[in-house]
């Protein structure tokens, strides 16, 4: 058993975005996929859990990015378990390439009975306190929620902002679920990123991404995600920020919160 867990990946050009760097979807897809691989080779992954009929779901995802590896580089993650309780695990993650440190991202993770749909913590599950790992993220944790309120709302309760764009309403089909058969994270996080235009990743990258999941999206559910923009201010006169939630177009429930930060390239 091995405290920080590796793998090497080759960035071929089907796997780029147009700016043809590493794609943010197939960096979710890449630490969904190392994260599994280290919790099997520790003992703890979804094998060792079948007989219960559960499995880990992300909780939380944010992902802090100073630069990606463009195409044909070879690039490495690391991960690392950073705290665990009967609760939930928090785990890091640290990407590298051409010898410098590119990104980190940390995430929480619980662990799901996937028939009951409903979280059964981790006592089942054994850790050696030694697998914990004391090597420190440096990047910050999710701030608090925002609740956003659809455009042109009448009243705007206390502590949420209005969106600043109408509404995007979807409705989630087969191809968007993973094995749990709830939507999958990376469609999530290409939900996100096809808010914008071409023209806005030719300007910009995303710098920050923040996911927090509320409550599971299941097939044929219709959602709407709202969008609110937030003014550059005097401080970052060069940061674009961008809240999200969503929710169900039906009842309003929350379902996601996000918020993506983009710089100046």
């Amino acid at each position: 058993m091995v405290t920080e867990y590796s793998e090497t990946y080759f960035l071929s050009a089907g796997e780029t975005n147009p700016e043809q760097e590493l794609s943010l979807t197939l960096l979710t897809a890449k630490i969904i996929d190392i994260a599994t691989a280290h919790a099997n080779s520790l003992g703890i992954g979804n094998p060792v859990m079948a007989h219960l009929h559960a499995g880990w779901v992300l909780s939380r995802l944010t992902i802090e990015m100073m630069e990606y590896p463009h195409v044909n580089d070879t690039y490495t993650l690391t991960t690392w378990i950073e705290s665990w309780n009967r609760h939930f695990s928090e785990r890091a993650f640290m990407l590298t390439c051409n010898g410098r440190v590119m990104g980190y991202a940390r995430s929480i993770w619980m662990v799901m009975d996937i028939e009951a749909r409903r979280n059964i913590g981790l006592s089942h599950l054994t850790l050696p306190p030694e697998m914990i790992s004391e090597r420190p993220c440096p990047i910050a944790r999710q701030m608090r929620h925002c609740p956003i309120v659809p455009l042109s709302t009448p009243m705007i309760p206390a502590g949420a902002i209005e969106a600043t764009a109408p509404a995007t309403p979807y409705t989630f089909k087969y191809c968007d679920l993973d094995s749990y058969r709830h939507v999958n994270t990376v469609r999530y996080v290409t939900m996100l990123l096809n808010q914008f235009t071409l023209a806005d990743f030719d300007a910009t990258l995303v710098d920050r991404l923040e996911l927090s999941f509320l409550h599971e999206t299941r097939y044929g559910m219709s959602v709407l995600l709202l969008r609110a923009d937030t003014p550059a201010t005097a401080d970052a006169p060069d940061t674009y920020l961008s809240s999200f939630s969503l929710i169900r177009a039906d009842t309003s429930e929350g379902l996601l919160f996000a918020r993506l930060r983009r710089r100046p390239r």
